[in-house]
């Protein structure tokens, strides 16, 4: 494939999803990921996208529409991520059992809990294999793993937590309103959500800013059902319906 057809077709996936990483790129074009590097490289020096680790954003986007796989997901709004990650695991206490989210922030947490005496339950593969990495206590729902997002859902998903009560759970989300609530676009994760929180005293959302009026096709939880820990709030009104933390 020459240059230009290179170009052309990740300028295409970047129209289509707003962001898109170098393994994905180098599948699309059958390119090595060098060449990819240099294509964006050169791509971003012409303006047309913006080179973040890993891959690439479109220029002047935020994403939009149906769910990315994990790898373009954790290109997106990194720094806001670290920071609500960082503040949610300082939450965390030795003595807590604590239902940890599939997710790009909920994995994130893991850095930061290095020496935690507390026993962690996750539905996320790359949440797993972490807590395996830091020596951590953990165990991992058993079920169907989706693919592109590396969660584990279904029945057998919702019956494992039915063993557990949780001090404390952390979610991931796509999206925030006040009238729909969080949404998020698989019904089987939804319903993962939604039980997880149901065993749970205490439920944390974890959402970057861009989460805020965005609505997807399922519904985990009305607002006040939990705590949401984000970055930054533009719309006030959001705390009339439930207690949200800026960090």
């Amino acid at each position: 494939m020459l240059a230009e057809q290179r170009f052309e077709v990740i300028l295409r996936e970047l129209n289509a999803n707003r962001a898109a990483s170098v393994p994905h790129l180098c599948n699309l074009t059958g390119a090595s990921e060098a060449t990819i590097r240099r294509d964006l490289n050169t791509l971003a020096r012409q303006g047309r996208l913006n080179k973040v680790h890993g891959g690439a954003v479109l220029t002047g986007s935020e994403f939009q529409g149906e769910e990315p796989d994990v790898g373009t997901k954790s290109l997106l709004h990194q720094p806001e991520k670290e920071r609500i990650a960082r503040y949610a695991a300082s939450l965390i206490d030795d003595d807590d059992v604590v239902y940890i989210d599939a997710g790009t922030t909920t994995v994130r947490m893991m850095e930061y809990l290095k020496d935690c005496k507390a026993l962690f339950v996750t539905n996320g593969v790359a949440c797993a294999q972490r807590l395996l990495e830091l020596g951590l206590r953990g165990h991992v729902l058993g079920g169907w793993l989706k693919p592109g997002t590396g969660a584990v859902v279904g029945a057998d998903a919702l019956a494992g937590l039915e063993r557990y009560n949780f001090t404390k759970a952390f979610l991931g989300i796509n999206g925030i309103t006040v009238r729909q609530g969080y949404t998020t676009p698989d019904p089987e994760e939804a319903a993962v959500k939604r039980k997880a929180s149901e065993r749970a005293y205490l439920t944390y959302i974890l959402a970057d800013n861009s989460k805020f009026e965005k609505v997807t096709a399922a519904t985990v939880l009305p607002l006040e059902k939990a705590s949401v820990i984000t970055d930054q709030l533009s719309d006030k009104s959001y705390l009339e319906h439930t207690i949200i933390k800026e960090v």
